[in-house]
Protein backbone atom coordinates (compact mmCIF):
# COMPACT_ATOMS: atom_id res chain seq x y z
CA UNK A 1 0.00 0.00 0.00
CA UNK A 2 2.51 2.75 -0.64
CA UNK A 3 1.44 3.77 -3.76
CA UNK A 4 1.63 7.23 -4.51
CA UNK A 5 -1.79 9.49 -4.19
CA UNK A 6 -2.01 13.27 -4.61
CA UNK A 7 -4.08 15.60 -2.70
CA UNK A 8 -6.42 18.16 -4.45
CA UNK A 9 -3.16 20.40 -4.69
CA UNK A 10 -1.26 17.97 -6.75
CA UNK A 11 1.34 17.25 -4.03
CA UNK A 12 2.41 13.90 -3.95
CA UNK A 13 2.45 11.64 -0.71
CA UNK A 14 3.37 8.14 -0.10
CA UNK A 15 2.09 5.05 2.63
CA UNK A 16 -0.30 4.68 4.98
CA UNK A 17 -1.11 7.45 6.08
CA UNK A 18 -2.29 8.92 2.80
CA UNK A 19 -5.91 8.78 3.70
CA UNK A 20 -5.65 10.00 7.30
CA UNK A 21 -3.61 13.30 6.13
CA UNK A 22 -6.35 13.41 3.63
CA UNK A 23 -8.91 13.87 6.66
CA UNK A 24 -6.37 16.43 8.40
CA UNK A 25 -6.33 18.49 5.00
CA UNK A 26 -10.42 18.25 5.19
CA UNK A 27 -10.52 19.33 8.66
CA UNK A 28 -7.61 22.04 7.71
CA UNK A 29 -9.75 23.16 5.00
CA UNK A 30 -12.83 23.73 6.91
CA UNK A 31 -11.65 25.34 10.13
CA UNK A 32 -9.71 27.43 8.62
CA UNK A 33 -12.98 29.07 7.35
CA UNK A 34 -14.14 29.33 10.70
CA UNK A 35 -11.27 30.71 12.42
CA UNK A 36 -11.31 33.31 9.14
CA UNK A 37 -14.84 34.41 9.74
CA UNK A 38 -13.88 35.19 13.66
CA UNK A 39 -10.73 36.77 12.80
CA UNK A 40 -13.48 38.99 10.19
CA UNK A 41 -15.75 39.50 12.35
CA UNK A 42 -12.68 40.65 15.01
CA UNK A 43 -11.71 42.80 12.55
CA UNK A 44 -15.33 44.50 11.73
CA UNK A 45 -15.78 45.18 15.31
CA UNK A 46 -12.77 47.18 15.76
CA UNK A 47 -13.23 48.63 12.53
CA UNK A 48 -17.20 49.78 13.36
CA UNK A 49 -16.20 50.98 16.77
CA UNK A 50 -13.10 52.92 15.25
CA UNK A 51 -16.20 54.30 13.09
CA UNK A 52 -18.38 54.99 15.95
CA UNK A 53 -15.45 57.10 17.32
CA UNK A 54 -14.57 58.77 14.48
CA UNK A 55 -18.20 60.10 13.52
CA UNK A 56 -18.79 60.85 17.36
CA UNK A 57 -15.47 63.10 16.97
CA UNK A 58 -16.97 64.67 13.68
CA UNK A 59 -20.24 65.30 15.45
CA UNK A 60 -18.50 67.25 18.34
CA UNK A 61 -16.15 69.24 15.69
CA UNK A 62 -18.73 69.85 13.87
CA UNK A 63 -20.73 71.31 17.03
CA UNK A 64 -17.71 72.94 18.29
CA UNK A 65 -17.27 74.95 15.02
CA UNK A 66 -21.30 75.63 14.98
CA UNK A 67 -20.11 76.97 18.65
CA UNK A 68 -17.31 78.89 17.01
CA UNK A 69 -19.47 80.41 14.29
CA UNK A 70 -22.77 81.88 16.45
CA UNK A 71 -20.09 83.27 19.33
CA UNK A 72 -18.56 85.19 16.67
CA UNK A 73 -20.92 86.25 15.32
CA UNK A 74 -22.18 87.53 19.01
CA UNK A 75 -19.35 89.20 19.37
CA UNK A 76 -19.22 90.93 15.88
CA UNK A 77 -22.39 92.25 16.57
CA UNK A 78 -21.82 93.48 20.07
CA UNK A 79 -18.25 95.07 18.50
CA UNK A 80 -20.76 97.06 15.84
CA UNK A 81 -23.03 97.64 18.87
CA UNK A 82 -21.13 98.95 21.23
CA UNK A 83 -17.94 100.72 18.46
CA UNK A 84 -19.47 104.49 18.90
CA UNK A 85 -19.13 103.96 22.97
CA UNK A 86 -15.95 105.46 23.60
CA UNK A 87 -16.84 108.22 21.01
CA UNK A 88 -19.73 108.96 23.15
CA UNK A 89 -17.90 108.79 25.92
CA UNK A 90 -15.47 111.65 24.67
CA UNK A 91 -18.69 113.60 23.41
CA UNK A 92 -21.13 113.58 26.55
CA UNK A 93 -18.77 116.71 27.94
CA UNK A 94 -18.96 118.60 25.00
CA UNK A 95 -23.14 118.38 25.54
CA UNK A 96 -22.76 118.93 29.49
CA UNK A 97 -20.88 122.11 28.32
CA UNK A 98 -23.59 122.84 26.07
CA UNK A 99 -26.38 122.59 28.60
CA UNK A 100 -24.04 124.85 31.15
CA UNK A 101 -23.51 127.60 28.01
CA UNK A 102 -27.22 127.61 27.66
CA UNK A 103 -27.71 127.87 31.91
CA UNK A 104 -25.46 130.85 31.53
CA UNK A 105 -26.95 132.52 28.63
CA UNK A 106 -30.36 132.51 30.59
CA UNK A 107 -28.84 134.11 33.34
CA UNK A 108 -26.14 136.84 32.06
CA UNK A 109 -26.67 139.67 29.99
CA UNK A 110 -23.34 139.45 28.88
CA UNK A 111 -23.22 138.24 25.28
CA UNK A 112 -20.03 138.54 24.69
CA UNK A 113 -18.72 135.99 27.71
CA UNK A 114 -21.48 133.26 26.07
CA UNK A 115 -19.99 133.83 22.54
CA UNK A 116 -15.99 133.23 24.64
CA UNK A 117 -17.75 129.99 26.04
CA UNK A 118 -19.59 128.29 23.03
CA UNK A 119 -16.57 128.62 20.75
CA UNK A 120 -14.74 126.93 23.87
CA UNK A 121 -17.22 123.97 23.71
CA UNK A 122 -16.56 124.02 19.87
CA UNK A 123 -13.01 123.61 20.42
CA UNK A 124 -13.16 120.82 22.44
CA UNK A 125 -16.16 119.55 20.51
CA UNK A 126 -13.24 119.36 17.37
CA UNK A 127 -10.56 117.81 20.06
CA UNK A 128 -12.77 114.59 20.35
CA UNK A 129 -13.46 114.52 16.95
CA UNK A 130 -9.74 114.98 15.89
CA UNK A 131 -9.01 112.31 18.52
CA UNK A 132 -11.23 109.97 16.71
CA UNK A 133 -9.31 110.56 13.05
CA UNK A 134 -11.81 113.33 11.93
CA UNK A 135 -9.69 115.70 9.83
CA UNK A 136 -10.81 119.07 8.54
CA UNK A 137 -10.65 119.98 4.35
CA UNK A 138 -9.10 123.09 3.89
CA UNK A 139 -10.82 124.62 0.99
CA UNK A 140 -10.87 128.73 0.56
CA UNK A 141 -8.15 129.73 -1.38
CA UNK A 142 -6.94 126.23 -2.78
CA UNK A 143 -7.61 124.35 -6.20
CA UNK A 144 -11.02 123.25 -6.85
CA UNK A 145 -10.61 119.67 -5.77
CA UNK A 146 -13.95 117.35 -7.25
CA UNK A 147 -12.71 114.45 -5.20
CA UNK A 148 -13.02 116.77 -1.63
CA UNK A 149 -15.33 119.74 -2.73
CA UNK A 150 -18.93 120.02 -4.43
CA UNK A 151 -19.56 122.74 -5.86
CA UNK A 152 -22.86 124.50 -5.35
CA UNK A 153 -21.96 127.58 -7.56
CA UNK A 154 -19.72 129.67 -9.74
CA UNK A 155 -18.74 133.53 -8.31
CA UNK A 156 -16.68 136.17 -10.56
CA UNK A 157 -13.70 136.75 -8.49
CA UNK A 158 -9.94 137.87 -9.23
CA UNK A 159 -8.80 134.66 -7.95
CA UNK A 160 -7.30 132.01 -9.86
CA UNK A 161 -10.27 130.14 -11.88
CA UNK A 162 -11.42 127.20 -10.70
CA UNK A 163 -10.13 127.77 -7.50
CA UNK A 164 -12.39 127.92 -4.15
CA UNK A 165 -13.85 131.55 -2.73
CA UNK A 166 -16.44 130.61 -0.30
CA UNK A 167 -17.15 127.14 1.56
CA UNK A 168 -21.09 127.17 2.74
CA UNK A 169 -20.50 123.88 4.43
CA UNK A 170 -16.69 122.42 6.21
CA UNK A 171 -15.90 118.84 4.67
CA UNK A 172 -13.84 116.30 6.47
CA UNK A 173 -12.16 113.25 6.38
CA UNK A 174 -12.34 110.33 8.61
CA UNK A 175 -8.78 108.65 8.92
CA UNK A 176 -7.83 109.65 5.36
CA UNK A 177 -11.24 108.80 3.83
CA UNK A 178 -13.82 111.38 2.54
CA UNK A 179 -16.58 111.75 5.25
CA UNK A 180 -18.33 114.43 3.55
CA UNK A 181 -17.34 116.78 0.89
CA UNK A 182 -17.00 120.82 1.15
CA UNK A 183 -19.67 122.68 -0.29
CA UNK A 184 -18.04 125.87 -2.24
CA UNK A 185 -18.22 128.46 -4.53
CA UNK A 186 -15.99 128.17 -7.32
CA UNK A 187 -14.11 131.57 -8.93
CA UNK A 188 -15.01 132.41 -12.53
CA UNK A 189 -13.37 134.90 -14.68
CA UNK A 190 -15.21 138.03 -14.43
CA UNK A 191 -17.20 138.71 -17.34
CA UNK A 192 -15.51 141.73 -19.00
CA UNK A 193 -18.40 144.12 -21.09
Amino acid sequence: MNEKNSNRNGEEYKGEGAQEQQEEMKDELFEAPEQEVIRLRSELEAKTKEAEENYNKFLRSVADLDNYRKRAEKEKADAISYANESIMEDILPVVDNFERALVHANSEQNVESLRQGVQLIIDQMYAVLKKFGLQEIKSVGGKFDPSLHHAISQEESEAEPDSVVKEFQKGYLLKGRLLRPAMVAVAKKPETH
